[in-house]
């Protein structure tokens, strides 16, 4: 079992920068996919960008493509979102989950309590 816990969201401005972290807890971190989703008020859940155990593989929802940078540090237990070029519907909170199976897609298993993002036009 992994714990997670977010960090680093906040309000900025149309336009700006925020980066988000993640820490997890136990020995295995390396054994699991990690993921980013978002939920806006009054919508569903939705993926945000996903990294493979090793770091190697990475996938992006299209909204986020070419502003949104996944990564991860194994020997931290932490993942992080870089998020540039930030847009007012980029508003929501962010979580943090991982995954136990093979593959970045699909069912997670574990998540964080999530961090509020909120950008303003």
């Amino acid at each position: 079992q992994v714990q997670l816990v977010e960090s680093g969201g906040g309000l900025v401005q149309a336009g700006g920068s925020l980066r988000l972290s993640c820490a997890a807890s136990g020995r295995t971190f390396s054994s699991y996919a990690m993921g980013w989703f978002r939920q806006a008020p009054g919508k569903e859940r939705e993926f945000v960008a996903a990294i493979g155990r090793s770091g190697g593989s990475t996938s992006y929802a299209d909204s986020v493509k070419g502003r949104f940078t996944i990564s991860r540090d194994n020997a931290k237990n932490t993942v992080s979102l870089q998020m540039n070029s930030l847009k007012p519907e980029d508003t929501a909170v962010y979580y943090c989950a991982a995954r136990v199976r093979l593959g970045v897609r699909g069912e997670y298993d574990y998540w964080g309590q999530g961090t509020q993002v909120t950008v303003s036009s």
